[in-house]
């Protein structure tokens, strides 16, 4: 019987993140993006140019300096729009609220991992 409780549990901590503010305003901020084909595919640049930047450092142990520039170049530029500074600022506290919930996950498991 325990064992079906976790799931439970489970199922309704997924409900209330997507009850979050944290995770609404995220979601709306991703669509509103979405409305918006030029920022749309500037913001995939971003996230491809992101992407390259941690798998190098995560491979090498170091991060090329050409690609992180490129990578802050770009998001200079996306910060100045403000659906797109609306969507970091979204993004951001989704995923410290994320982080935030497997690290106490992580916690409570830290005997045995």
């Amino acid at each position: 019987m325990k064992f079906m409780q976790i799931y439970d549990t489970t199922n309704r901590l997924a409900q209330e993140i997507k009850q979050s503010e944290e995770y609404v305003n995220y979601k709306m901020a991703k669509q509103a993006l979405n409305l918006n084909s030029s920022l749309k595919e500037k913001m995939a640049q971003f996230e491809q140019k992101r992407y390259e930047t941690q798998l190098m450092a995560m491979q090498t142990g170091k991060q090329d300096e050409e690609k992180m520039k490129e990578m802050q170049n770009l998001y200079a530029e996306l910060v100045e729009i403000d659906e797109a500074k609306k969507f970091f600022e979204a993004e951001t506290k989704f995923n410290i609220m994320i982080a935030d919930i497997n690290k106490i996950i992580g916690e409570a498991i830290r005997d045995v991992i």
